[in-house]
């Protein structure tokens, strides 16, 4: 195992907020994740028809709404009349589509946002503004696509904020190959200027070759998603993990304390 990346700095991110104990993507799963004392959440973003961006995962709002509005064709007042908590548990009932200004609003000031931007590049521009206007510098925002061209826009447009590009992989049924390769991995952060690497949780491509090869070619974050068992997070942390993405915030937190505590002195 060439590789030894370990990382005690590794961060621990909420997945759409404490998600596991409260409804994706709203202010109680935000709210919870900070009283788990973790160091950032993640959550995901739409533009609506009159230009807000708004925090939701889906492109409509059937699964947590309970109402189909399609996010990119709806006005954020439509948006506001239905509630995106009750269908996790009743006690979660009323709960708003959050704004940027709502999260950010109960944000402490040491923490991080990751933004999933979940639309194409048409979101960059608004964002720009509402980055700018909430004053969300380097070490409060992280801002993640699946679409290249997005995060293009992003590092055209922010040079000032960092991105990371996301990426899940497949696996050919017929040669046992996993796809993208690291090689179009590499060519594809760099193309678009990423800062980083967001990846899959799968341990049979994200292996410390993998890393190293990222290493070589300049690219020395990468944050992975999503992990819910502990074993996995140690793994990822020994390789140097900027980040771990979680639904369950406070057990890996917890895991990875123990982990900390056991160590012997003079690292590992």
């Amino acid at each position: 195992m060439k590789s030894q990346h370990h990382n005690s700095q590794t961060r621990i991110i909420g997945h759409r907020g404490a998600s596991y104990d409260a409804p994706e993507n709203t202010l109680a799963a935000f709210e919870l994740a900070w009283q788990q004392a973790e160091d950032g959440v993640e959550g995901d973003f739409h533009v609506t028809r009159d230009g807000c961006i708004v925090c939701i995962h889906d492109y409509d709002t059937q699964r947590t709404g309970g109402q189909r509005l399609v996010i990119a064709d709806s006005h954020l007042s439509e948006l506001q009349l239905l509630e995106y908590g009750s269908w996790k548990a009743a006690q979660f009932a009323g709960q708003p589509i959050p704004r940027v200004a709502d999260i950010v609003a109960g944000m402490p000031e040491e923490k991080l946002l990751v933004m999933e931007l979940k639309t194409c590049p048409e979101i960059v521009a608004p964002l720009l503004q509402e980055i700018q206007s909430h004053g969300l510098t380097k070490n409060r925002v992280l801002l993640i696509a699946f679409d290249k061209r997005t995060i293009a826009e992003c590092t055209r447009q922010m040079t000032a904020v960092a991105a990371h590009w996301l990426t899940a992989y497949k696996r050919d049924t017929g040669t046992g190959h996993w796809s993208p390769t690291v090689d179009e991995v590499i060519q594809t952060i760099q193309s678009c200027g990423a800062d980083g690497l967001g990846t899959e949780n799968r341990t049979e491509v994200v292996t410390p070759q993998y890393i190293d090869s990222l290493h070589n070619a300049g690219i020395d974050q990468f944050h992975v998603w999503t992990v819910d068992d502990a074993e996995q997070a140690k793994y990822y942390r020994e390789l140097g993990a900027w980040g771990i993405t979680t639904n369950r915030p406070a057990f890996i937190r917890s895991a990875l304390s123990d982990t900390l505590r056991k160590l012997p002195t003079g690292g590992v």
